[in-house]
């Protein structure tokens, strides 16, 4: 029961094929007090399908992250109500169709700012809220792709903030450090979930992985839910503004 006693704080959980919501299961089995982040009522009915298969109920916060009140708000919830955090888990982007199946050059302004405000910027909404409330230091987990230091098609604007969000993993490791609190992000391959159906020629690119990875096999969620899990709990208590890759050794390997 590496997280009995812990509380955390899961965003991002989508449905039963989301990444966050594996992570949320495998913080759950090991003993964590959950709070699940939701943006509005559909996700919250969709949260609700999900959590019946959980050993405690979670607690459901609301959170739109490109709005500070609301950000304020929902770590204003999970001060009354947990205390204080162990971990946060940062499992949200954003960009618009269009942004992805054209060229990156093509990108508009307004779609630029929205997919680097939701995709990198809010993670430092999260640990500036989540701040205070780990007071005993604590685990950030933030999830990237590949795409953020190879131009991988049809991924263009989220490359860009994935890159983003990786740079500010480093400056926020570095900057709550001296509080005990560890900032890393965990790199997946590619994986059949919601967020994947906006890429186009998806399948093409999984089929692809299985063939090039070290390992000649697709990344599966329960892999990629344990290091999460890992990187939340103290057995990774010496790692901080690092990103982990799980992706059968796909980025290790030669063209």
């Amino acid at each position: 029961m590496l997280m009995q006693d812990k509380f955390g704080y899961v965003t991002g959980v989508a449905n039963h094929r989301s990444i966050a919501w594996s992570i949320a299961r495998a913080l759950d089995r090991e003993g964590c007090r959950l709070a699940l982040g939701y943006l509005g009522e559909r996700e919250k009915q969709e949260i609700d399908k999900l959590v019946v298969d959980l050993k405690q109920t979670p607690l459901l916060v609301s959170c739109d992250v490109t709005k500070d009140e609301s950000v304020q708000e929902a770590f204003a919830v999970l001060g009354r109500e947990f205390g204080r955090l162990d971990c946060v888990v940062h499992a949200i982007a954003f960009a618009r169709r269009e942004d992805l199946d054209g060229r990156y050059t093509d990108t508009s302004r307004d779609g630029y700012h929205l997919a680097l405000d939701v995709s990198a910027f809010s993670l430092n909404c999260l640990a500036r809220g989540a701040e205070p409330l780990m007071g005993a230091g604590g685990g950030i987990v933030a999830l990237t792709y590949l795409g953020s230091e190879r131009a991988m098609a049809n991924y263009n604007v989220m490359g860009v903030a994935k890159a983003a969000l990786e740079s500010g993993i480093r400056y926020l490791a570095s900057e709550l450090g001296p509080k005990a609190i560890r900032v890393n992000g965990l790199s997946a391959g590619p994986l059949r979930t919601l967020a994947a159906r906006g890429i186009k020629d998806f399948s093409a690119m999984h089929k692809m992985h299985a063939a090039r990875s070290a390992l000649k096999r697709n990344t599966e969620m329960e892999e990629v839910a344990d290091t999460a899990l890992f990187l939340c709990s103290h057995l990774s208590r010496g790692i901080t503004g690092e990103v982990i890759y799980v992706d059968g050794g796909y980025r290790i390997m030669g063209m």
